[in-house]
């Protein structure tokens, strides 16, 4: 399937945990991450910064990217982080 798919990764602060997810819609997802409409991981470490995430077109790449991801070490994901984000700024007001 050929579209726009996201693989994200939400922080609860600056070093803080992690939560590393896909979508298709990445503005409606972190909108509901935000706002704990979703219970679950997220809601219940308060996750709702958007400090990183890629866009793909084909949803199977982006699968395959999230599993890399959530087998990498606590390092490499916060130097990828790091990397590309360094002030840890909340992307989402960049989206909308």
């Amino acid at each position: 399937m050929e579209g726009k798919y996201y693989i994200y990764i939400l922080a609860s602060g600056r070093n803080g945990t992690l939560y590393i997810g896909v979508t298709n819609n990445l503005v409606r997802r972190v909108y509901e991450h935000k706002h704990n409409l979703i219970s679950g991981f997220t809601s219940k470490y308060n996750i709702h910064h958007l400090v990183y995430y890629e866009q793909t077109s084909d949803i199977r790449e982006t699968i395959i990217r999230e599993k890399q991801f959530k087998k990498w070490n606590r390092a490499w994901k916060l130097k990828l982080i790091e990397n590309n984000n360094h002030n840890w700024r909340d992307l989402y007001d960049g989206l909308i």
